[in-house]
């Protein structure tokens, strides 16, 4: 199941950085704008990331069996970790002549959608869902 919601989160993270490509020649600060998206999301990894295996490591116990389960699933961590670093460095490698032949193959994604796409990323954002929290208190 999260390999499905990873491979959405990418799609539209690839779709969100394709209008922002196409949109360049119009408004220059996209150019910073698609850079700082693949910053950020490559920093979200990392954290993320980090703070999974820092709970690992905070939930192990004394136990053989839980350790063995504890480093399989630092192991998938670790994986879905790289794979999602493997696909924002594919992004910045790609030139961007090989990325506009590309971009006509998949659909293309105007204004409102690009605000959407945007919205929903940001909600999945540790802030966003913590919002609620944060007013409560």
């Amino acid at each position: 199941q999260a390999s499905g919601g990873e491979d959405e989160i990418q799609q539209l993270q690839k779709a969100l950085l394709d209008y922002l490509d196409e949109n360049t020649e119009i408004d220059a600060s996209l150019v910073f704008s698609r850079k700082f998206y693949i910053a950020q999301w490559f920093r979200d990894t990392t954290m993320e990331t980090e703070k999974a295996i820092k709970s690992q490591k905070d939930e192990d116990s004394s136990e053989g069996a839980h350790h063995a389960k504890d480093v399989e699933t630092t192991g998938q961590i670790m994986h879905r970790a790289e794979s999602r670093k493997k696909f924002l460095r594919s992004i910045i490698k790609t030139a961007p002549p090989q990325f506009s032949t590309f971009k006509m193959n998949s659909g293309t994604v105007d204004y409102e959608d690009a605000c959407l796409i945007v919205r929903y990323l940001a909600s999945m954002r540790p802030f966003a869902q913590s919002f609620d929290i944060y007013l409560t208190q």
